[in-house]
C-alpha cells in the first residue's frame, strides 16, 4: 500500500492506493469521529461493494442512500435524495459521509458534506480510475446546471482517500480509458517524464497490470497533491489541473451530461489545446503528434463532435470557472510538461483548432 498526505495545515489529509483496501477495516475508523455514518453510492457501485464497506462499519450507525448511475443525475434534484436521508434520519454535525463511487458519486457527497448544517466530514472511496487519480482529491465538490458544468458547488476536503486498485477489475473498459485521459493531463502540465513512462506503458495500464496501475495513480495524486497544497482554491497554479476541460465541459454540456464520459471530453480537450498551443508557436510538430498518438493509444476520441460548431463551443465555454472578468482562459503548453494559463489566445486560432479537430457532419 502507498500512504502520503495532501499537505493543508490542519486539514491535510492521507490518500491510501492498494489492492484490496475494501477488505482492511482499520483504514477507515480513525477518519470516523461520530457514531452516525452515511455511505452514499450508486446503483451500479452499490452491488459491487457496498457489503464489503458495511462489513468494515461494525458498531456505526449507518444509512445508505443509493443514487442511480449517471452524470445526468448530477444534479440540485437528485442531491436533495442525500439531504432527505440525512434529515429523516436526524444525523447530527458529528456525522460522517462515505463517498462509494465514481466522480459524480464523489462530488454530489462532498457537496452534501459541504452544506449539511454548514459542513460535516466526508471520506471518499473512488471507484472508477477517472476518481482515483483526480476527482476524489482536492476537495472539489458540486453539480451540474444545464447551461454549465460543476458552476454549482464548494470546496470541501475530505478526512480520507481510499483508493483500492481491485475495484478497477469491474470498470467497463470505456470506463477505464476515461479515467487515463486525466492521466495523460498530468503529464503534461507538469511532469514530462510521467508522459514519456505512459508513453512505454500505455499497454500495461490498458491491461489493467496492478503494479502499473498503482504507479500511474500514485504518481497522478502525488501530482495532484502537490499543486493543491500551494493553491487549495484555485486562485493560481491550481487551474492548470484544468487542461482539455474547458472544451471538454463544452462537449458534455452541448452532448447532453452522460452522452460523453468527462474523460473523453477531456481528451478531445487536451488535442484541441495542444493544437491550439502549437498555432501560437508554442508546441512544436512532434510534440502534438505524441500527445495525440498516446491519446488514441488509450482507445480515446481525439476529435469534436460534429454537431458542435465554434459558435456553441464560444457560447457553452462562457460559462466556465475560469472566465475572469468577462474574459475567457484556457490552459495551453508551452512544452510537454509546462502548462500555462492564457487570456491572450488568438480567438481566430482557437476556430481553426477546432475545426481541425472536429468530425464532418
Amino acid at each position: 500500500m502507498k500512504t502520503f498526505d495532501v499537505d493543508l495545515g490542519e486539514r491535510s489529509y492521507p490518500i491510501f492506493i492498494g489492492d484490496q483496501l475494501l477488505s482492511q477495516p482499520a483504514l477507515l475508523a480513525p477518519y470516523i469521529t461520530g457514531p452516525q455514518v452515511v455511505v452514499v453510492s450508486n446503483e451500479t457501485v452499490a452491488p459491487l461493494y457496498l457489503d464489503k464497506v458495511v462489513a468494515a462499519l461494525t458498531g456505526f450507525n449507518l444509512e445508505k442512500v443509493i443514487l442511480p448511475d449517471g452524470e445526468q443525475y448530477k444534479t440540485l434534484e437528485y442531491l436533495n435524495v442525500i439531504f432527505n436521508q440525512l434529515l429523516e434520519s436526524r444525523c447530527a454535525r458529528d456525522v460522517t459521509l462515505i463517498a462509494l463511487g465514481g466522480g459524480v458519486v464523489g462530488d454530489m457527497t462532498g457537496f452534501a458534506a459541504a452544506a449539511y448544517q454548514r459542513g460535516v466530514n466526508f471520506i471518499q472511496i473512488p471507484t472508477t480510475l477517472l476518481a482515483q487519480v483526480d476527482s476524489s482529491v482536492g476537495g472539489k465538490t458540486g453539480v451540474n446546471h444545464p447551461l454549465g458544468k460543476n458552476m454549482i458547488g464548494a470546496f470541501h476536503q475530505p478526512q480520507a482517500v481510499l483508493a483500492d486498485t481491485a475495484v478497477l477489475s469491474t470498470l467497463d473498459d470505456r470506463q477505464l480509458s476515461a479515467g487515463i485521459a486525466e492521466i495523460i493531463k498530468y503529464g503534461l502540465i507538469c511532469d514530462a517524464p510521467f508522459f514519456d513512462w505512459l508513453e512505454a506503458n500505455i499497454g500495461r495500464l490498458l491491461a489493467r497490470e496492478g503494479d502499473a496501475l498503482v504507479y500511474a495513480i500514485e504518481r497522478s495524486c502525488r501530482n495532484k497533491a502537490a499543486i493543491v497544497a500551494q493553491d487549495e482554491k484555485e486562485s493560481g497554479v491550481r487551474a492548470l489541473l484544468n487542461l482539455g476541460h474547458t472544451f471538454g465541459h463544452a462537449i458534455e454540456a452541448g452532448m447532453g451530461y452522460g452522452t460523453w464520459l468527462h474523460g473523453e471530453a477531456v481528451a478531445v480537450g487536451i488535442c484541441l489545446a495542444a493544437d491550439l498551443s502549437r498555432r501560437h508557436g508554442w508546441l512544436d510538430d512532434a510534440s502534438v503528434a505524441r500527445i495525440v498518438a498516446l491519446t488514441q493509444s488509450a482507445n480515446l476520441p481525439t476529435q469534436a463532435p460534429a454537431a458542435l460548431t465554434f459558435a456553441k463551443f464560444n457560447e457553452l465555454m462562457a460559462v466556465d470557472k475560469k472566465v475572469k472578468a468577462g474574459k475567457l482562459r484556457l490552459i495551453l503548453l508551452k512544452g510537454i510538461g509546462e502548462a500555462v494559463v492564457s487570456g491572450d489566445f488568438d480567438v481566430d486560432l482557437m476556430a481553426a483548432s477546432i475545426a481541425a479537430y472536429r468530425e464532418s457532419a
